[in-house]
């Protein structure tokens, strides 16, 4: 007993400093502000910021007597340790609608999913001398981390190549704005490449999905259809773009906004490690050697 007490000790010592650095950052997490703070746009390893906006926007096309109404299958989805992903369903219905029949084709729906903007660093590698190395690079501000699009047809059939330009819709109208400040020179020519090359790499992780029909009516008024938010999306709003054509014309467009919002341990946890991050390396190090004192001495308990 003699020769394991100050082992004991210190580990009684480790597990007190463990605690108070625990109430500590209890404490500071609960006196942040929580007004989100002025800074670049977040990345999409961070959770995005949440501004008070405006939820629903519609918007009348003149003379158009048709009207579009959507909604989203939940406004708010929790994000715990034990989210896998999620699918949300988008649905609606057409005031005064003219069609004769679900089947008949009479009206397009165009729904587009874009998730937070942030920044996000591109590199291009190149064989030199026998190595695939990093040669160049390029940083691009506003790119949504998520960007969805579903329609009752290709989208190239329902609108006009000017229409995607202006409003953003389609992969090829992303507005991705290089940032200031890059680390060299980069032509209009590299600068279309590493677009693509973002674009190609968000397909691969399954956060830039385009289904030309995805969309369906189901009723002379009533359509639907299903977006899946795949588990390694960025935390954050999502704004919603409902449009509905006829003939190529669009009549009327309805917006609404769905949150990704981290809640129970996870939210504290992520609040803490972001909010102060000194404080988190310092408790996570007590615990490592409070856990390496339980460890030794159970050990050594087994080995006498």
């Amino acid at each position: 007993m003699v020769a394991r007490g100050p082992r004991y000790a210190a580990l009684v010592l480790m597990a007190a400093l463990t605690a108070a650095l625990l109430a500590l950052a209890a404490t500071a997490t609960m006196a942040q502000p929580r007004r989100p703070k002025a800074g670049p746009a977040p990345s999409v390893a961070k959770e995005a910021p949440h501004t008070p906006v405006e939820e629903i926007k519609r918007e009348q096309q003149p003379g158009a007597k048709e009207s579009v109404q959507a909604d989203v299958s939940a406004r708010n989805v929790p994000v715990t340790s034990s989210f896998h992903g999620t699918e949300i369903v988008i649905f609606g219905a057409v005031d005064n609608s003219q069609q004769p029949s679900a089947e008949s084709g009479y009206y397009d729906v165009l729904i587009v999913v874009e998730g937070v903007p942030g920044r996000i660093v591109v590199r291009r590698k190149n064989n030199v001398a026998g190595l695939w190395l990093n040669t160049s690079s390029a940083t691009f501000d506003v790119v949504p981390s998520y960007y969805a699009i579903a329609s009752t047809r290709p989208i190239d059939e329902i609108t006009s190549e000017e229409f995607r330009a202006s409003h953003g819709v389609g992969f090829q109208h992303l507005r991705f704005m290089p940032a200031f400040g890059q680390p060299q020179a980069l032509s209009t020519e590299d600068l279309k490449d590493f677009q693509q090359a973002i674009i190609r790499l968000k397909q691969k992780q399954g956060l830039y999905i385009q289904d030309n029909f995805r969309v369906a009516f189901i009723g002379k008024s009533l359509f639907r259809a299903t977006i899946e938010l795949p588990a390694n999306v960025t935390v954050g709003p999502f704004d919603t773009r409902v449009y509905l054509f006829h003939d190529e014309k669009l009549l009327s467009q309805y917006s609404v906004r769905l949150n990704l919002e981290r809640e129970g341990l996870e939210r504290y946890l992520h609040r803490f490690a972001f909010g102060s991050p000194t404080l988190y390396g310092l408790v996570t190090v007590a615990l490592a050697v409070a856990a390496g004192l339980v460890a030794s001495t159970v050990f050594g308990r087994t080995a006498h």
